[in-house]
């Protein structure tokens, strides 16, 4: 692989004080401000996940990928072979490493840097059908535990064009294909975890979520609890994914996207003999749930 983690990501919103509002309540802390964007982080970790602008509308800033050493010369030389035209970091964003642009037109940013230390949960004791782990002791977490993400795991785009994306990002940026569903949708990796990048079928480019790991599915369920006690509005869950096999639960971000929690992916070890899925429709969403909102896949971006 080129590429090796995902650092960051950024969007342009009308209001970034409601989006550090959502995001808090959603279990990141304040990073400090930095020039004209509001950053956050989840809590003990050194390195921002979010990065919001003003602007008239939301929409994708930009990505921000980790490629260290060795790695970061093979992006660029990667990218002078593709006649992928650097530039500058966009007014505001973080000065350093590569810049360049996406097939769709995103912004996107490749810095030598390493993936940063993860925090580590101690192992889940549970109690099942022939098995405890767990003696004399109730199970039941605390309640009004404050939910807090580890890490920042993933995020899904809108592509007009599902070939030449994906052309783009395991060609040129290095990441390799995990699953897929039709020309629907397709899972990339650029570490151990199933997907660091998905890449959804539409009419136009557009941001659609971004999701955070939790400790546990009672972290999940718990942390949408909590969002609606904020008033802030459902959107998917809580519910099983067949690709990438992980629990998840979805909000609705202030701008018509979506955040989501997330537990148990899929992991794959580098030198894993993983062979890539092409899954059936009736795959590429869920194994178990509540029905799936209507316009969850649909692209409410403007582009004029």
């Amino acid at each position: 692989m080129a590429v090796r983690s995902f650092l960051h990501y950024a969007l342009e919103v009308p209001d970034p004080t409601v989006g550090q509002r959502f995001y808090e309540d959603f279990g990141l802390v304040d990073g400090g401000a930095s020039g004209d964007s509001v950053r956050l982080r989840p809590e003990g970790l050194g390195r921002d996940a979010v990065l919001l602008y003003e602007g008239k509308r939301k929409r994708l800033h930009h990505l921000c990928y980790g490629a260290p050493g060795e790695d970061f010369a093979r992006v660029r030389e990667a990218i002078r072979r593709a006649g992928v035209a650097e530039m500058d970091a966009p007014p505001g964003a973080p000065e350093g490493g590569l810049w360049f642009r996406d097939p769709d037109g995103n912004a996107v940013n490749v810095r030598d840097e390493a993936t940063p230390a993860e925090p580590v949960d101690p192992p889940p004791t549970l109690n099942g059908p022939g098995y405890v782990q767990r003696e004399a002791v109730r199970g039941y977490p605390a309640r009004g535990q404050r939910i807090t993400p580890r890490r920042l795991g993933h995020t899904l785009l809108f592509t007009p064009d599902m070939g030449r994306a994906m052309r783009f990002y395991t060609e040129t940026l290095g990441m390799k294909l995990s699953d897929r569903s039709r020309g629907i949708i397709a899972f990339l990796r650029c570490n151990t975890d199933h997907h660091t990048l998905a890449l959804l079928s539409s009419h136009a480019p557009g941001f659609h979520h971004a999701s955070f790991q939790v400790g546990s599915v009672d972290e999940i369920a718990m942390g949408a609890v909590r969002m609606a006690e904020k008033g802030w509005q459902p959107g998917w869950g809580l519910g099983r994914h067949v690709i990438g096999s992980n629990f998840f639960y979805y909000l609705r971000d202030p701008w018509g996207s979506f955040s989501e929690y997330y537990f148990d992916l899929d992991y794959i070890p580098e030198r894993c003999a993983w062979e890539p899925r092409d899954f059936p429709p009736e795959d590429a969403l869920y194994v178990w749930g509540p029905s799936c909102p209507a316009d969850f896949g649909e692209n409410k971006e403007v582009w004029t």
